[in-house]
């Protein structure tokens, strides 16, 4: 790795989380980001190798930087470096394309470890993430087979994985809101869930938020 994006809006903790990324990474390249906008604006002018983005800034969410990072460079590793660990935030930052997810409430010896990793081609995963994706599977259950799903509701779901609302989803597939909202019931009902965010789990499992053309 030798280009990289830190963004974070704490100085203290970026310098921190820069230390890290030198150990981990010796003569890679830095560059620092605090906000959405500034993030934004540095995934549309330059290309990473790694991108490390912190979750909860003053102007927004992480999670916008990460999908710009993926539109401009679908080939950069984008790695979360936050404090949140709720089955929200990580549902959402899988769907958004994300590759790894460590908690910074790690020893900074752990993180340098789990980013070193990431060149033999291991997810940056922290541990107790680990627990939460294994844990959820296991208590959800295998996903349906692909052919217990229609093709529409396979677009439905597609469009909840990246994060869309029922109008969203309606406006863009053509369909009425009732259609949209009869269709997720079906794929509730099919896949044993009961909330959009384990359909946002299932439907990355399924490669269905990779953006098509």
């Amino acid at each position: 790795m030798k280009s990289l994006l830190i963004l974070e809006d704490i100085a203290e903790t970026r310098a921190w989380l820069c230390e890290i990324a030198r150990e981990a990474f010796p003569g890679c390249s830095i560059h620092e980001e605090g906000s959405v906008r500034g993030g934004v604006t540095a995934a549309t002018h330059a290309t990473f190798d790694l991108a490390m983005l912190d979750l909860g800034l003053p102007d927004g969410s992480g999670l916008d930087v990460l999908r710009r990072v993926k539109q401009e460079s679908p080939d950069t590793i984008c790695v979360i470096t936050t404090v949140m660990g709720d089955d929200a935030w990580i549902v959402g930052a899988l769907s958004a394309g994300a590759n790894g997810y460590l908690l910074k409430d790690q020893p900074q010896d752990s993180l340098i470890r789990q980013l070193r990793q990431i060149a033999d081609g291991v997810p940056a995963l922290s541990p107790s993430i680990a627990r939460r994706i294994m844990d959820h599977f296991r208590l959800t259950g295998p996903v349906a087979p692909d052919d217990d799903l229609t093709a529409r509701e396979r677009d439905v779901l597609a469009l909840i994985g990246r994060g869309m609302r029922n109008g969203e989803v309606a406006r863009a597939l053509d369909l009425s809101e009732n259609t949209v909202a009869s269709y997720i019931k079906g794929i509730y009902r099919k896949l044993g869930i009961s909330s959009r965010a384990e359909a946002s789990w299932h439907a990355t499992r399924m490669g269905l938020t990779t953006d098509r053309t």
